[in-house]
């Protein structure tokens, strides 16, 4: 295998739509991520974190030590959740334009970049607010740059041009996507990523492994959006299992942030469908609920629905978690049951009824998948249609086990 040759302490750049900087001791390159902000003219700057890990994980040292050196002002706002809300990032968009900030430094997995990069759209917007971006009533065409330093190894959002935040108000949890909101530099750095919690070290890179099944499987998929998947299935079978042992191990968060990584450009490409339309009711119903656990909860009844629409791709990109699938319509309850057989595997064997969804609660559910903007957009490429039928199913089935 090619990673033999491969020197995970060689850090790289890699270009998407953003400059990605990949590696072990990547989060040095911040220094000359602000030499040219200030070049640019920044010269202040609103940091979006959680409470806690942007200084657990050793990052923030490394980027408050780069703003001073290169003379920049910061204000932080540090108190993004999991599932950001329009609150978070409104609060912050109004410290940010009192302060006179210029751009936005994210530090933190998908959340603090997603509320980050709504913040960068209100800095060049001062009349908008997070809800006209959450209700779509505007599309904007600039933000403010934006820098991505991303300590999970799952969303994959450091690489493309979508977020997503929660109208608490409406239980709307939509997604945007406009190519404003790339970011200009990203930061992937392992080591950044050996704190995490052996629950989000299984759900992040469960998230990523939805992203690519849905990017596949589209109606807009391409070559390119397998491909992809089919190699970052591939490291999350092979690498997951070494960071739930070790969490430690530098060379499992790299495969795994690698996996992410590709999965964020995957789905910048073949976009999303059912798994994320479906979880994003349940997140936004429950906050509390890990993104990538609701994904995982979901997948197994996702697959089931979608194999007998894209059996050969299912075949062969899930072979590192199910294999001997031969691409044949008929092996659609196999295939769901081989993904279900693999989160348990790795430990994640909760459905909706462990996390207090009932029967009772999926009509609701159903309609919040049709009412959340932006929402229906996914259902619309999914494969094997947009009915209502389709949607209760999913939910019913992934109550309890298959």
């Amino acid at each position: 295998m090619w990673e033999k040759d491969n020197n995970i302490h060689d850090v790289k750049e890699i270009r998407t739509r953003a400059s990605v900087f990949f590696g072990v001791g990547a989060i040095k390159k911040i220094d000359d991520i602000a030499r040219d902000l200030k070049t640019k003219g920044i010269d202040k700057v609103i940091v979006m974190s959680g409470r806690n890990a942007y200084k657990a994980t050793g990052a923030w040292d490394y980027v408050e030590k780069a703003l001073k050196d290169n003379g920049i002002g910061y204000v932080n706002y540090d108190q993004v959740t999991p599932n950001p809300t329009t609150h978070h990032v409104n609060d912050a968009a109004k410290i940010a334009k009192d302060f006179g900030a210029k751009a936005v430094i994210a530090i933190g997995g998908g959340s603090p970049t997603d509320a980050g990069k709504s913040v960068a759209i209100l800095l060049e917007y001062p009349d908008k607010t997070a809800n006209d971006i959450y209700e779509f009533t505007f599309t904007p065409e600039k933000a403010a740059p934006i820098v991505s330093i991303n300590l999970t190894h799952g969303t994959g959002t450091e690489t493309n041009r979508f977020a997503v935040v929660t109208v608490p108000e409406k239980n709307f949890k939509p997604a945007i996507a406009y190519d404003c909101i790339y970011p200009m530099y990203a930061i992937d750095d392992p080591q950044l990523m050996t704190k995490l919690s052996p629950k989000q070290t299984r759900y992040v890179s469960i998230d990523a492994v939805n992203h690519v099944v849905e990017a596949a499987t589209s109606a807009v998929l391409s070559p390119y959006s397998v491909t992809l998947a089919r190699e970052v299935i591939r490291d999350v079978a092979t690498y997951l299992p070494k960071a739930i042992a070790n969490p430690d191990d530098l060379e499992a968060r790299y495969y795994l942030a690698y996996a992410a990584m590709m999965g964020g450009v995957c789905f910048d490409n073949g976009l999303l469908h059912y798994t994320h339309a479906l979880e994003h009711p349940l997140s936004a119903v429950k906050p509390e609920l890990s993104h990538g656990l609701g994904l995982a909860i979901l997948l197994p009844a996702v697959i089931k629905t979608i194999y007998k629409d894209k059996p050969h791709i299912l075949a062969d990109i899930l072979s590192p978690i199910v294999p001997d699938l031969k691409g044949d319509p008929s092996e659609a309850e196999k295939a769901a049951r081989g993904v279900q057989a693999w989160l348990a595997s790795v430990d994640v064997t909760e459905k909706l009824t462990d996390e207090g969804f009932t029967d009772a609660d999926v009509e609701k559910l159903v309609d919040l998948v049709y009412t959340t903007p932006s929402l229906s957009g996914l259902l619309d490429i999914a494969p094997s249609g947009n009915g209502r039928d389709v949607v209760e199913a999913i939910y019913r089935d992934s109550l309890r086990p298959l």
